[in-house]
């Protein structure tokens, strides 16, 4: 188990920042692992992702908001810092669709995913089992048009009352609200069954299918109140040829879809996304 802590940060582009940084880490005795770094010309921007050894670490995790603070507010940085050793509280959102639940609770159990999941909420029964099978609660939450107000509500109550730091939906047939993604800004993973910007909305698989493309992929996006449109994580794609019938579009698209999604939510809990411009930065 790593014993690390990792700090994510944006500012506005100028001299001096990663000295500014390194030296105060220095000062408190920290041993950095990994650093990596991006620069926007076109914005201005910079984005920094540092790692470091909490072992032999100086200054307490609990003090570095006050002592980092006037290096923050000299550089105007957007910053965040976590700990490795803390697992966040993931929920899962699921429909009919459970191969995407499957594969995340299959790499959950197997330590791939370091994380708790302390409830999986779905809008038919169909998955129960497969949560048995791992021993994860789950919750069936009949939705209508008419209801979906005081179903969402429920649901936020739901997550509330468990802690839940950030959300994923594999393959969740249902759009969220503003209301219900203004809770969780940038903690909520879905995955599209298309490569976006292409085939947005519903049934994309038919769509590349009538179009005759060559190509299918899956995105991994974090979502926003525009449907399909928010800042991008991941992308695969699988190439298809005439041969392929709609049948083999949708299962060749369900295994990208599984490993498109599994890698934006590790990469998610590892705090390796740094969002801007509804666009991201994936450090690796």
């Amino acid at each position: 188990m790593k014993n690390t802590a990792v700090l994510l940060l944006s500012c506005p582009d100028r001299k001096g920042l990663v000295a500014a940084i390194a030296n105060f880490l220095l000062a408190h005795e920290a041993n950095i692992l990994h650093a990596d770094q991006h620069q926007d010309a076109e914005l201005g921007l910079f984005l920094m992702r540092v790692e470091w050894d909490l072992h032999g670490f100086l200054l307490p995790p609990a003090d570095f908001p006050e002592m980092f603070a006037p290096i923050a507010e000299k550089y105007q940085m957007t910053w965040r810092l976590a700990e490795s050793a803390h697992k966040p509280r993931m929920a899962i959102f699921a429909s009919r669709f459970d191969h995407c639940l499957a594969d995340l609770l299959y790499r959950y159990q197997s330590g791939e995913l370091h994380c708790e999941i302390p409830i999986i909420i779905s809008n038919h029964e169909h998955a129960r089992r497969l949560a048995n099978a791992y021993g994860v609660p789950y919750q069936h939450v009949e939705l209508t048009r008419d209801t979906k107000y005081e179903v969402e509500q429920m649901q936020l109550s739901m997550l509330s009352d468990r802690d839940v730091d950030f959300i994923v939906l594999a393959r969740y047939m249902q759009v969220l609200s503003p209301h219900f993604t203004a809770c969780y800004p940038q903690r909520i993973i879905n995955i599209h069954h298309s490569f976006l910007p292409a085939f947005h909305g519903a049934k994309p698989y038919h769509r590349a299918f009538e179009r005759g493309v060559k190509l299918i992929g899956a995105t991994s996006h974090y979502v926003t109140d525009a449907l399909d449109e928010g800042p991008i994580i991941e992308q695969d794609v699988t190439r298809i040829s005439h041969r392929d019938t709609l049948e083999d579009l949708v299962q060749k698209g369900a295994d990208l879809e599984k490993i498109v999604l599994s890698r934006a939510v590790r990469w998610h809990i590892d705090n390796r996304v740094l969002v801007y411009a509804n666009k991201t930065v994936v450090f690796d």
